[in-house]
């Protein structure tokens, strides 16, 4: 059985009305599958066995009569850093290639409970470090509007299987903009929620303050019931946070738009911004204000310093949190090795990929003797006043309007060589999550050469219902055409 389209709602509609069967919907993803990722390259791990069992008892539930989950059928696909009972979790890392986790993260407990059918996991950047999939150790993911060019990171993988139209959900991390990035890239809609609302226990830690799971979707709607499914308190996650939550994320998505404040930060549209994502940004600033918002420039001072400071925190935390990686406990152990030294020496030299290493030496050296005041603490005080900046810009406004990206979706092995131009590319979405806010990217527009162009909605903490109803009307207005050819490939 074909499905016509890769879509949340529509799949869990079929199910709901008898019209297909779990297991059908299953095989269908399965045979987009081969059909696709030979050239996108967007999974690294295939659960068939398991998810055709589970699709079997899901099906037999609904037989029964009995009360189903809000993702009943739906099939989807988890970045391959978050960890799943007995199916490999490698973070795309060599030093993890054998590593099968013996419990499921929080998240994939909730999107079993939901009834969602897991069908595998997707290719990233090595533990999340990267912003173009290509510091995977196992493989390079291609961007389905142009293989070519690179799906974006570190969640590429989980952008491109849901471009590609062989999921309609799959799950991805957000440490600085690895969710709404490698969504801008593959013309799909990413969600960072507010940290602490989705639980992050089972999440291979890169930036403990910073890492957020969310949700990437082929429309808005489904993002906010992929939310709907993840949200809560969980007494596993220290820094999980009651949510005041009313209802379904989707509830009032279809309110107008007339009386919200938006602020467009005049630094955002300075140099290093593409052309034609500038063209993108104030027409979807146009279209927000022929909706019935307010938009207003405003001024975010700290915003270009934030990238410097997101650099040193992160990777401080990277650090500390990759240290348990020695080859005593887990992970990889080298063959050749006399002492202990030598033993973990070797098993990171090994096993861990030049970007992981980079970030590690900076880490270690800005939270060393001597450095620590002069680089690790300034940055957590640049966070603070990121923070505050954001905050008395929510006293006036609902949200705030920018770019995700400077660049579009560059050609493969074109800025590999070059860090610091990779880590340019994050200077719009970092300081989100230095201050711990949520924001969502949706495509609003396409390049000269047919790419996707993405745009984020930023707001204040817990603000997501704001925010989705937002990008709801604006998805609505801009009515674009999101499929590329191996999307349409994948269909027939």
């Amino acid at each position: 059985m074909s499905i016509e389209m890769t879509n949340l709602k529509y799949q869990r509609d079929l199910w709901l009305k008898g019209e297909a069967s779990a297991k059908e919907l299953v095989e269908d993803a399965f045979r987009r599958i081969d059909v696709t990722d030979g050239k996108v390259n967007a999974y690294l791990h295939l659960c068939q066995d398991e998810a055709m069992e589970q699709a079997e008892k899901i099906d037999a539930k609904r037989s029964r009569g009995e009360k189903t989950g809000a993702l009943a059928g739906v099939p989807l696909a988890i970045k391959d850093n978050i960890c799943t009972d007995g199916v490999l979790t490698t973070c795309a890392s060599k030093m993890l290639k054998d590593f099968v986790p013996p419990y499921d993260a929080t998240v994939v407990r909730q999107v079993r409970e939901a009834d969602g059918i897991i069908i595998g996991k997707t290719n990233m950047d090595e533990f999340a470090m990267g912003s173009s999939t290509e510091n995977s150790a196992f493989k390079t993911t291609g961007n389905p509007w142009d293989l070519q060019r690179v799906p974006g990171g570190s969640s590429g993988g989980s952008a491109a299987a849901v471009a590609a139209e062989t999921v309609s959900l799959a799950l991805g991390s957000d440490t600085g903009g690895s969710i709404r990035q490698p969504a801008a890239f593959c013309g799909v809609v990413g969600l960072k929620p507010t940290y602490g609302l989705v639980s992050r226990y089972g999440l291979v830690a890169f930036a403990s303050s910073l890492d957020q799971i969310g949700p990437l979707t082929r429309n808005v709607e489904d993002s906010g019931l992929a939310l709907d499914a993840l949200v809560g308190y969980d007494a596993l996650d220290a820094t999980s946070l009651r949510a005041d939550q009313k209802g379904s994320y989707t509830v009032g998505m279809e309110e107008s738009l007339k009386g919200l404040k938006v602020a467009l930060p005049v630094e955002y549209q300075q140099e290093g911004l593409n052309p034609e994502i500038n063209e993108t940004l104030i027409k979807t600033a146009a279209e927000l204000k022929s909706l019935g918002a307010t938009v207003e420039s405003v001024s975010l001072p700290y915003s270009a310093a934030g990238l410097s400071a997101y650099y040193l925190i992160s990777s401080a935390e990277a650090s500390s949190n990759l240290a348990r990686f020695d080859g005593v406990r887990y992970g990889h152990r080298p063959e050749s090795f006399e002492t202990l030294e030598e033993l973990m020496v070797n098993s990171r030299s090994e096993a861990f990929g030049q970007e992981v290493k980079r970030r590690i030496m900076l880490g270690t050296y800005a939270l060393s003797s001597g450095y620590y005041d002069a680089y690790y603490q300034r940055a957590q005080k640049l966070r603070k006043m990121i923070r505050q900046q954001f905050e008395d810009i929510f006293r006036q406004y609902d949200i705030v309007l920018g770019p995700v990206s400077p660049i579009l979706p560059f050609v493969q092995g074109e800025k590999i060589d070059d860090p610091l131009a990779m880590y340019l590319g994050d200077v719009y979405t970092v300081d989100v999550n230095l201050a711990e806010l949520p924001a969502i990217s949706l495509p609003c527009g396409f390049s000269k050469e047919g790419l996707p162009v993405g745009m984020q909605l930023i707001g204040r903490h817990f603000g997501e219902q704001t925010l989705l109803r937002a990008a709801y009307q604006l998805e609505k207005s801009l009515n674009l055409d999101l499929r590329n050819t191996i999307g349409k490939e994948a269909s027939k």
